[in-house]
């Protein structure tokens, strides 16, 4: 299936035209307007979102421009992986509170709550010793309404249907209410994925020669359930609880089939395999917090999350001939990760214009895993791996248990220099010990100094200038210490452990520049960015003697610098305000040495990197509040690969496209249709014999594709 392309001709109309409506005239026909405060803080009212009766806060949110910068979506969202609580992390308030989590946080109650229920949001610009969350770009506030006693329930049913002709149905229904100080979030869903891919492979020889064709089919069939609950409890005007659960649950069965010709022998040769890989996942979550404000205004508050999730699943490969099944391959890869996160500090202000927060994060993470891996010998006898193995020849049997335990030292000063002008400055320390059991037994400690500038300069209330320099560390990977499997690639079986990891680090810079045009009419921003890291970690060598094998390393130093356009324009040069019109583009440039061939080369990646995307939204209020779209993005510039030991991956570039059709109709529901395409999925793999990518000879070139072709479905919601 080719993949649908955006000609180059039309994109840069489309992209001037964006870039042409500064100046043109206002927003026209809305309900109560947003503010724009001194501190830069935007105001909407729940009265401005009317027209278009809106079924959830996410759909309040949609009509907002630059609400995907607001949300943490900007152009350099390439951060380290989160470690801990932090001052940072999720980018929206309820309430003015921040939800004590990792997998249930504030954005994850946005399709939950009514839009019944909301008195305000805030697009919060600025920075204040006020807010439970520091360093992101913005903050959304969500308000509530304040009433004695209320319960609001919101449901969605839903049917997907494939290109393969399988129809899954999901749904999911919430509870939202408050009783005097009580309030409660409540949800469940049950959203059932299935995906079935139509892949093919050629294989070539270095001369151009056909060697080897795979007919790929793969695919599984998921049906996750989700239960979550956000509690709070205000015993008064100084005191107040808050207590987060949530409890996934995913067991699937994850297929493929192979129909594999060997063309290197006259006559071709057919074999058919078949893996069959049922896989069990499970997490929950506890997450709770607590504050007090003394008579003088200061605050001290304490946050706590407990979370664990698990994996196991079993791969077994099957070569089939007729009615013989004979299977040759058995891996099986468990994995369970814990968490155990405290944090508590204490905000006062030094005066009317300066505050000063300083406290401690307690963080332990623990990560279990054991893989076993069985081979078919031609030595019945050998086969004598019992269950562990599938009944194969013990291969692999590798078990660690890799343990960090973090304290965080920190203090984090806000200065408002004058009414225009903020900086907030963080010092923070970071003291760890990494030990690790099983296989392998070992300790190592580490210490980091992060600190951290975030200055604003709001030149006019519509224009603001952001700047920010900090010292990032990235989360280690745990999975990387012992020994993984590879799930892209079918004849490799597993990856090396590397127990001597440490973690990724350096300075981050970046430039922001956002004006937000008169009369709500749209948001252009820009941004620069400069990423110096240390430590990087890439694929590196770790063979053994004439056994190329490989593993996940410490390369050295590299850099990624680049640039990010965001443009959300209404169409009210045309008389029409309720048309949104998206833009953005993203280049970036990531160098670094290869650890392997010592050459300059872009860092691995399979996709993101440098990236272009469009989106159009026309509301239709007067039409039974009808409102259609289309969102568009691909990925450009980059190369685009994944350089390994023993192979190169090369990724093209492809778009993928979705849209939707919504009609508010029968009962007062919303009926939503929608079409989304998630991509071909193609790759030109490289395969070296005799040695790595830079001293052994090309074996073979893969060329692979799959469709998993077009997704359609229908939604109704529906509120009481």
């Amino acid at each position: 299936m080719q993949s649908v392309q955006v000609p180059r001709k039309i994109s840069s109309i489309v992209w001037l035209i964006t870039i042409s409506l500064v100046g043109f005239s206002p927003l026209v026909g809305a309900q109560d307007q947003p503010t724009t405060d001194a501190d830069s803080t935007v105001t909407y009212p729940a009265s401005f979102f009317a027209q278009y009766q809106p079924y959830s806060v996410n759909d309040m949110l949609l009509r907002i421009p630059g609400i995907n910068v607001a949300l943490g979506g900007g152009p350099d969202n390439s951060g380290p992986s989160r470690r801990g609580l932090g001052a940072g992390g999720d980018q929206v308030l309820i309430n003015g509170r921040r939800i004590a989590g990792k997998g249930n946080e504030g954005n994850q109650q946005l399709t939950r709550i009514p839009a019944t229920e909301v008195e305000y949001i805030e697009i919060i610009r600025g920075t204040s010793g006020d807010l439970d969350v520091r360093g992101g770009t913005q903050v959304v506030n969500i308000v509530l309404k304040e009433a004695e006693s209320s319960t609001s329930f919101a449901y969605e049913i839903n049917m997907d249907h494939y290109h393969d002709g399988k129809y899954q149905p999901g749904g999911k229904f919430s509870a939202t209410g408050q009783s005097g100080g009580f309030t409660y979030f409540l949800s469940a869903e049950r959203e059932p994925r299935w995906e079935f891919r139509d892949g093919f492979e050629e294989s070539f020889n270095l001369d151009g020669s056909m060697n080897e064709t795979v007919d790929r089919d793969f695919g599984g069939d998921a049906w996750p359930i989700a239960l979550s609950a956000n509690l709070g409890y205000e015993f008064d005007a100084r005191n107040i609880a808050n207590l987060n659960f949530q409890y996934t649950e995913n067991n699937f069965l994850d297929f493929a089939d192979r129909v594999i010709t060997d063309l290197r022998v006259d006559p071709a040769s057919v074999r058919v395999e078949r893996d069959e890989t049922p896989t069990k996942e499970g997490t929950w979550e506890i997450g709770g917090d607590y504050m007090h404000v003394f008579r003088d205004g200061s605050r001290w508050r304490t946050l706590f999350i407990l979370n664990e999730a698990e994996s196991d699943a079993v791969r077994d490969r099957l070569q089939i001939d007729g009615a013989q099944i004979t299977k040759d391959l058995f891996l099986s890869n468990y994995l369970r990760t814990r968490e155990r996160i405290v944090r508590s500090s204490y905000v006062f202000d030094l005066d009317e214009v300066q505050s000063l927060e300083a406290g401690v994060e307690r963080a332990q993470t623990i990560l279990g895993t054991s893989l076993q891996l069985g081979l078919m010998n031609s030595n019945p006898s050998a086969n004598d791996g019992g269950p562990r193995f599938g009944n194969l020849a013990p291969i692999t049997d590798a078990n660690g248990i890799v343990e960090e335990m973090r304290y965080e030292y920190f203090a984090i000063h806000n200065w408002q220099l004058n009414n225009r002008m903020s900086l907030e400055t963080t010092l923070l320390f970071e003291d760890s010990t990494i030990s690790q059991e099983g296989d392998i037994s070992k300790s190592r400690d580490f210490t980091f100094f992060r600190p951290k500038l975030d200055y604003r300069f709001d030149i006019t209330p519509s224009i603001q200038l952001r700047a920010t320099a900090e010292k990032d560390v990235f989360q280690l990977s745990f999975s990387d210490f012992t020994a993984s499997i590879d799930s892209s690639d079918d004849e490799q079986n597993a990856f090396e452990g590397n127990s001597d990891l440490r973690q990724m680090q350096g300075w981050r810079y970046q430039a922001n520049l956002e004006y937000r045009l008169p009369n709500d009419a749209g948001v252009l921003s820009g941004n620069l960015f400069l990423n110096k890291w240390d430590e990087l970690i890439d694929n590196v060598d770790v063979s053994v003697g004439d056994q190329v094998l490989g593993a996940r390393g410490n390369i050295g130093s590299g850099q990624q610098v680049g640039v990010g356009l965001n443009s959300s324009i209404r169409l009210t040069m045309v008389n029409q305000p309720n048309m949104l019109v998206t833009a953005a583009l993203r280049i970036e440039e990531p160098t670094l040495t290869d650890p392997i061939l010592q050459i300059e080369r872009e860092r691995s990646m399979r996709g993101g990197g440098s990236n272009y995307s469009f989106g159009f939204r026309h509301d239709l209020p007067a039409l039974s509040n009808m409102n259609w779209g289309f969102n568009y993005r691909r990925e450009f510039y980059n190369e685009f690969k994944v350089w390994d030991v023993d192979k190169i991956e090369r990724y093209p570039k492809v778009g993928t496209y979705s849209g939707w059709f919504e009609v508010q109709a029968w009962g007062g529901l919303v009926y939503r249709f929608e079409a989304r395409d998630p991509r071909d999925r193609c790759r030109v793999r490289t395969r070296y014999v005799n040695g790595n990518i830079a001293t052994g000879d090309i074996g073979e070139i893969e060329d692979s594709c799959s469709d998993s072709g077009p997704v359609l479905a229908i939604k109704i919601r529906g509120t009481f």
